[in-house]
């Protein structure tokens, strides 16, 4: 008996390059991502991970090669066809991005309204549903920003990523700031989050211990500026088991945060 054949990828990057200015921070990336992955995005700072995120959904645009959401290159999506696609995607920003105006209950609700056709009582509901869903009490739908936790604030974050029910959950740097405890936290509601409904995942990530607990794989950029020419910008593709066998020195040290090599090159530079 022959086995089941692969999935499709949800996202292709094919070639994909980007460059602000002379700077580039993406060289040549060749990645797939498959339903109901839970990928990790490793990397120092400056290696283009969270540009790797804009360029899935389409807030940046490739300066070569494409991005594909099912088959359908990103960037011949009409600005409606785009919009559909991103009510699609959840996206936890690094510092929750909630709207300093809106309190806590509009801004849960704030994608169901853009969305449309979706009732007051019904929009009250899943507002609350995904309120408690995410840990936190309903007295708290009234608070405005201002008055919240750095965890709850990336709670309240989390809570309005999925209420859209979205296929495909963007996290950027989710722990970033919190406690150990509070990152354990979130490290559960991305757990409980998967278990719930089948989201394909992709986390952006210094934490390991979120790393070790929520990824099924791993996926470590390096800075374009610090590679030859002809060099890979991906180090590691894998599971995050490997990552302390990895063959490449550099990812072991990353992972046992090594700094020797780097405060040698920090020392030589021009």
């Amino acid at each position: 008996m022959s086995d089941a054949p692969a999935p499709a990828p949800i996202v292709q990057l094919r070639g994909v390059s980007m460059q602000f200015g002379a700077q580039p921070v993406l060289a040549d990336i060749d990645l797939d991502i498959f339903p109901q992955d839970t990928l990790c995005v490793i990397g120092e700072s400056g290696c283009g991970k969270t540009v790797l995120l804009k360029l899935i959904v389409g807030l940046l645009k490739p300066t070569k090669g494409e991005v594909l959401f099912e088959n359908t290159p990103i960037h011949l999506l009409s600005e409606r066809n785009l919009t559909l696609l991103r009510l699609r995607v959840g996206f936890l920003f690094q510092q929750a991005a909630l709207f300093d105006s809106l309190n806590v209950f509009d801004n849960v609700a704030f994608g169901l309204r853009a969305k449309g056709g979706v009732s007051d009582a019904d929009i009250a509901a899943k507002v609350r549903e995904r309120i408690l869903e995410v840990g936190l009490p309903a007295s708290v739908e009234a608070k405005m920003p201002a008055e919240l936790s750095g965890g709850m604030r990336k709670r309240v974050g989390l809570a309005r990523a999925l209420a859209l029910d979205p296929d495909m959950m963007l996290y950027d740097e989710p722990t970033t700031g919190l406690d150990p405890i509070m990152t354990d936290v979130i490290n559960e509601l991305i757990l409980q989050t998967r278990a719930r409904r089948p989201v394909t995942s992709v986390i952006v990530t210094h934490e390991l211990r979120t790393v070790h607990k929520c990824a099924s794989r791993v996926v470590m950029l390096y800075p374009r500026s610090r590679l030859k020419p002809d060099d890979k910008q991906i180090l590691y593709d894998g599971p995050p088991t490997g990552l302390a066998h990895a063959d490449d020195a550099r990812v072991r040290q990353f992972v046992e945060g090594e700094a020797r090599d780097r405060l040698t090159e920090l020392r030589d530079a021009p």
